[in-house]
């Protein structure tokens, strides 16, 4: 009321804009400056600006400042906020704080229509919870719930729809689902996230609608329990369903019950709970935690200790992080007469065994390079004929199970086997690899056993069965395993920290010395090579590398053959593997030491003496024959009788004692030839 007691609603709606020269009996009434503290006035400014109210930005929180005339204007908020300059923000309400069971129940008070849009702001670290349930006296028609961190829909208990993005990662999402006749689409922040065909549902006056869960615990455990989060600005079309109503007139449905809703978007102190181990600092945030791990831990909790960076390890060995502890690596040589290393299950091994990996090292046909026993359960890998052999026997004679490698192994080279049980249906078999490939299958005619009875006090040796029994390897064997436990050859006593795992096969003679490392034989020292040959060892086998003048398996012959001088009465020619002799004349044989009978393939003829000569030869004839080569017939002889020599010309000459001389035919020549001194 006025100060005359006449109601505001009497008068029509207050004056906007400008007065100019306003006299009442010539007296001006405005525009006239009022005395301060004077109450003639009131919201009156000298001036008649037109400037637009929008351009002083009245509109908070990103609101949309739209002109509505002369000095007017009209603010559109952005979701989640309310008013006339959009400053009040729709109170968010808070589900199952500190793990509360909490929802609340809506009735609705009219009918949307065809059409129902519901949407909501949702936070949550949940993935699975109840969200929202809209439902009649007779059935629940729709039903919204998280399952794996995204939105699942169900209308009419039949049609489907999952979303296809996370929302449980602690931000605010908006959530809208639209139900148009016989279409549902489902959003999230304006993206769709898909649709399915439906029955058109029937929204009636009096139907409930049940937001966070059911007053029934077991019928929300259905949809993966209460939900626990926040959720804000929630809607049907365009009516609110408000937890906490806001001071802004707005249109809403009637709240029914709100049960152990909290006002706000409170966290819960994660903290509390001390989640950070091995020394982490836990810091909160909302509905979450983070920790401040020390250097040497990992994982969100730290619950994985960096064990390697702290130098567990002798410095033989190299240190294997696991997911519970460590394990200290390192390779063992093995020599007859050396310590067998034995071990037992430390009593807390529960995983499955069924599977044997070990490398190995040696140039033994037969050795062997595991062995476990209880009681007449067996298992043994070893070497046979340079294969590789599994023998197993489990329960008795009749699961009986023996494979052998392909391949021979026993090379000095390091080599991988890997034996693992695989099931398919009812059937189960033993495979063997080696060096990645498969090698053998193990054909069994009933089902195979595992390797249960190894954690169960079962003796296990390496690389023989004891000090004075069966065959000892000679050689190295790397990390052996079983189902992926280590067979450890530095005893606790030799690491600077214990082992933390659980699960762990112990070593029981840990006091029996072992020699770590991969040794072979000394097999170059002293070097065996020859002609400054460089010696290269092969474990327990050496191998000469030669310079380029010397072969041979210790560098023993001269690639240059001819340098020895092999050819005794010829030259030496070099040839690729070897060398030829060109012999001199009357020399035959590969070094030309044989010297050639000149006379082995002469030309004497008509029964002629061949007489041998340093690389030549002559014939003397017998006395019907003459010529060099005896071809010729003598003819007949003349002769000369005196009383100091006797003469005798040959082929008709006749003799002249006057003379001492022989007078020939035509067609022959020669001196006379004496019968007595062969002068």
């Amino acid at each position: 009321p006025t100060a005359n007691g006449i109601l505001e609603a009497d008068y029509p709606p207050a004056f906007l804009g400008c007065f100019r020269d306003v006299f009442v009996d010539s007296r001006l009434l405005l525009p006239v400056i009022a005395p301060e503290g004077s109450h003639i006035q009131a919201n009156i400014t000298v001036g008649c600006s037109d400037k637009d109210k929008c351009d002083d930005s009245p509109c908070q929180n990103r609101g949309r400042c739209v002109s509505q005339g002369w000095r007017g204007y009209l603010c559109e908020c952005h979701r989640p906020y309310e008013g006339n300059n959009c400053a009040e923000e729709y109170i968010t309400a808070r589900f199952g704080n500190k793990d509360l069971e909490s929802y609340a129940v809506f009735s609705l008070d009219d009918d949307p229509g065809d059409t129902v849009i519901i949407s909501m702001f949702i936070r949550t670290r949940q993935s699975s919870g109840l969200l929202l349930i809209m439902t009649n006296t007779t059935s629940q028609y729709l039903r919204l719930w998280l399952e794996v961190g995204m939105i699942k829909v169900q209308v009419n208990n039949f049609e489907t729809l999952v979303g296809r993005a996370v929302i449980n990662d602690g931000h605010f999402h908006l959530v809208t689902l639209k139900l148009e006749g016989v279409v549902a689409t489902l959003f999230q922040s304006a993206q769709s996230q898909g649709f399915i065909p439906i029955r058109l549902i029937q929204v009636h006056p009096g139907d409930m609608v049940y937001v966070g869960g059911l007053p029934d615990s077991r019928a929300s455990a259905s949809f993966g329990g209460y939900f626990k989060g926040c959720i804000q600005d929630l809607r049907i079309n365009n009516k609110r369903l408000q937890f906490y109503p806001i001071s802004t007139p707005v249109e809403s449905y009637n709240l029914e019950q709100l049960i152990s809703v909290a006002e706000g978007c409170s966290s819960d102190n994660a903290c509390a709970v001390n989640p950070c181990l091995n020394g982490g600092v836990c810091y909160s945030m909302w509905d979450d935690f983070i920790c401040n791990c020390p250097p040497n831990t990992a994982g969100r909790r730290c619950e994985e200790v960096k064990w390697c960076e702290l130098s567990p390890c002798p410095a033989a060995a190299m240190c294997q992080p696991l997911s519970q502890g460590f394990e200290c690596l390192s390779n063992v040589t093995f020599r007859l007469g050396s310590s067998i290393p034995q071990y037992r299950s430390n009593g807390k091994i529960k995983r499955s065994l069924t599977s044997v990996s070990l490398s190995f090292r040696s140039r033994r046909l037969a050795a062997t390079l595991l062995h476990a026993h209880k009681d007449s359960n067996y298992l043994t890998v070893s070497l046979l004929n340079s294969h590789v052999v599994m023998d197993l026997q489990v329960g008795g004679d009749k699961d009986n199970v023996s494979i052998q490698s392909q391949t021979q192994f026993s090379d000095g080279k390091w080599h991988t086997v890997k034996l693992s049980l695989e099931t398919q249906a009812s059937t189960s078999s033993w495979i063997m690899v080696v060096d990645g490939g498969k090698e053998a299958i193990s054909m069994p005619k009933t089902a195979v056993g595992d390797l249960e009875f190894l954690s169960k006090e079962a003796d296990i040796f390496l690389g023989g069965l004891s000090l004075n029994a069966g065959v000892d390897l000679s050689g190295c064997l790397g990390p052996v395993e079983i189902g992926g436990l280590l067979l450890p050859f530095h005893p606790d006593t030799e690491l600077n920290l214990p082992r933390p795992q659980e699960e762990q096969f112990l070593r029981i003679n840990s006091n029996a010395p072992l020699l770590y490392g991969c040794w072979g034989a000394s097999v170059c020292t002293p070097n065996p090579c020859r002609n400054e040959g460089v010696c290269e060892d092969l474990f327990d086998l050496h191998q000469c590398t030669c310079s380029s003048e010397w072969t041979g398996h210790l560098c023993q012959d001269s690639t240059d053959p001819c340098i020895s001088g092999p050819c005794l009465y010829g030259n030496c020619v070099s040839l690729p593997g070897g060398y030829k002799c060109a012999c001199e004349q009357g020399y035959s044989g590969e070094q030309c030491e044989v010297e050639v009978d000149m006379c082995e393939k002469s030309n004497c003829s008509h029964g002629a003496t061949c007489l041998k000569g340093f690389q030549t030869y002559s014939c003397l004839c017998p006395q019907n024959m003459t010529g060099q080569y005896c071809e010729l017939p003598r003819l007949p002889v003349s002769t000369c009788t005196g009383t100091r020599w006797n003469y005798s010309c040959f082929n008709g000459g006749s003799c002249s004692e006057a003379d001492d001389a022989c007078y020939c035919l035509p067609g022959f020549a020669g001196q006379w030839y004496d019968m007595h001194n062969d002068s």
